[in-house]
């Protein structure tokens, strides 16, 4: 029987927050092979990114409210052995797809538990650990989707977008770190937001965000897709405004740095995001 522990712990749900770089990648694709891009979001959405949640919380075992669970119960043996099964299922899938997307979600597993095993831990890092983040869930992910959802499986990957993707999770990922520096701390982990300080973590992230929007205004606008770019704009405007409103609370007061304001903007961020590149996705294939 799976225990409630294991279910809440996957996160299934948090799988809406690293979906916009599947979304973005899709958009990309000249001609999309139907079957197979369903089947790359599911391996994805329902088995990495779960498993890899569920592996995070068994070395954590985290007390405090995380990304997504704000009272998280205590993981158990079953949730190890789960992962395992899942992350497992995932290669196997994969391989319906090609070999090389087979490798390249082994290797993305494989990162995720690099930065989460005690033995090992990238995430105590802060420079690395995030470096390992933003380049598996940006630009590596971007790579996976756009091969193994193209007809001919291209290798032909855009670098623009991948960087862009690594870019809007790089101008991100700090704030869902914001509001748990002494909790981290305990843990012998030292996120990059901790490095940062709270200001100094919404300045970074400001300014890496607005590099993204940059970037990807210079690759739209270079491929003669300006109506794109201003629909990911308009939708993206919500974003801007609430990270505006909660960077001034923090500057006033560092205590507005908690888990609350990070979920509602995790949530903003997600459903901006997503609606921004499936409008693009339906744009590019009905034009």
């Amino acid at each position: 029987m799976i225990q409630s522990s294991t279910i809440q712990l996957l996160r299934f749900h948090f799988s809406l927050f690293l979906m916009p770089v599947y979304w973005f990648a899709l958009s990309k694709v000249p001609q999309i092979q139907i079957t197979d891009s369903i089947l790359v979001f599911l391996i994805l959405h329902v088995l990495v990114y779960p498993a890899s949640n569920g592996y995070n919380s068994y070395m954590d075992r985290d007390e405090g409210s995380i990304g997504g669970i704000k009272n998280p119960l205590q993981p158990t043996r079953q949730l190890f052995i789960t992962t395992l099964f899942m992350d497992f299922a995932a290669i196997l899938l994969s391989l319906i797809i090609s070999v090389y997307f087979s490798l390249g979600i082994f290797f993305y597993i494989a990162a995720s538990r690099a930065y989460s095993f005690r033995g090992l831990r990238l995430k105590k890092y802060p420079i690395l650990g995030y470096i390992t983040v933003i380049v598996f869930q940006g630009a590596v992910t971007f790579a996976l989707v756009y091969h193994g959802c193209s007809v001919n499986k291209s290798t032909g990957i855009p670098v623009i977008p991948m960087i862009a993707s690594s870019l809007l999770i790089g101008g991100f990922y700090p704030l869902t770190q914001v509001y748990q520096h002494e909790a981290d701390i305990k843990d012998g982990v030292k996120t990059i937001s901790y490095l940062l300080g709270y200001r100094g973590t919404f300045i970074y992230c400001g300014i890496i965000y607005f590099i993204a929007f940059l970037l990807l205004g210079k690759y739209f606008y270079s491929s003669q897709q300006q109506k794109q770019f201003f629909i990911i704009a308009t939708c993206m405007l919500p974003i801007i405004v609430y990270f505006t409103i909660w960077a001034s609370k923090v500057w006033k007061d560092v205590s507005n740095a908690n888990y609350e304001n990070m979920m509602r903007i995790n949530l903003i961020a997600s459903l901006c995001t997503n609606l921004g590149f499936i409008i693009v996705l339906i744009y590019n294939h009905i034009e």
